[in-house]
């Protein structure tokens, strides 16, 4: 099944929901960047959670960075999203290793340690919108949960998971992201409630087959669930040569003359999707005379 969000309402308008499949994405990102099952599960919850609010954001080039900064081994990592589906991160440390937690499943909230989740909005304003918000559990799933409450105002149920097959690669992944809207009446909201509280988790559900659809059917369907719309998601990485390039002609034209005169190539990798992009000497010189 190909990856995909879908937006929903419910209870009248008073809920407005979201909920993604992102087992390729996630997959895809464990590939690229040959994370250990801990980081997989890690920035495959960052993935899931910052492609569903991407969705949430309206133009076309609004851009969503979610920043975690962090004092565990894991040392961070970042995850950018825009509102057409397409997301892509990389882990500060992609092979942290630790035995599994209480619960005998992955120890992210032990990798991650303390930190700071910073949320940064570009709408094409003058300034982006920045929030931030330390660590709670260093799960994501409640960090997130704790930004929208804390940073937003407004309250919210996220569920995010990553399900590893045995040879650890990505059996599942997927998630919800559940808000109220300031009018929601108290009999809806001690409804809802009830319902997440009965989640025992996001894997099990997943482990179950669920779509997006049917995951918000378990919560919503009896709150009147309205799916408004479907959309694909996928890990989607926009590096090209071209973009390469405006970033070395960014560093100055003296820096870029002290490396023709170093007569070695050089190579510059994209954090995002690990591609290299090599320029030799002549290319630096011919990129001198093109921005001079």
């Amino acid at each position: 099944m190909t990856d995909y969000i879908v937006r929903a309402t419910a209870a009248e308008h008073q809920i407005r929901a979201f909920a993604v499949t992102s087992r390729e994405l996630v997959e895809q990102a464990r590939i690229y960047h040959n994370t250990s099952p801990i980081i997989t599960a890690a920035l495959g919850r960052l993935l899931t959670g910052g492609a569903m609010m991407g969705a949430m954001m309206k133009g076309e080039q609004d851009l969503l960075t979610l920043q975690i900064k962090c004092s565990g081994e894991a040392k961070g990592m970042t995850v950018t999203a825009d509102s057409r589906g397409n997301v892509k991160g990389y882990p500060h440390v992609p092979d942290v290793m630790l035995p599994p937690n209480a619960q005998g499943k992955l120890d992210v909230g032990g990798a991650l340690g303390q930190g700071i989740l910073s949320v940064i909005k570009d709408m094409g304003l003058k300034e982006p919108y920045v929030g931030q918000v330390a660590l709670q559990t260093s799960e994501i799933a409640e960090d997130l949960t704790y930004y929208f409450a804390t940073s937003e105002q407004v309250p919210s149920a996220v569920g995010l998971g990553v399900l590893m097959n045995k040879d650890n690669t990505v059996k599942q992944a997927g998630g919800f992201i559940i808000q109220l809207m300031p009018f929601t009446e108290e009999a809806v909201v001690a409804a809802l409630e009830e319902k997440v509280a009965g989640i025992t988790s996001v894997t099990d559900l997943l482990e179950q087959g669920l779509s997006p659809e049917a995951l918000l059917e378990q919560i919503l369907g009896e709150l009147g669930l309205e799916i408004t719309d479907r959309m694909p998601a996928e890990y989607h990485c926009n590096c090209s040569r071209e973009r390469v390039t405006k970033a070395i002609v960014s560093i100055g034209v003296k820096d870029i003359q002290e490396m023709i005169q170093d007569n070695e190539p050089i190579e510059v990798n994209c954090q995002f999707c690990d591609k290299h992009y090599i320029f030799t000497p002549e290319d630096l010189k011919h990129l001198l005379e093109a921005h001079q």
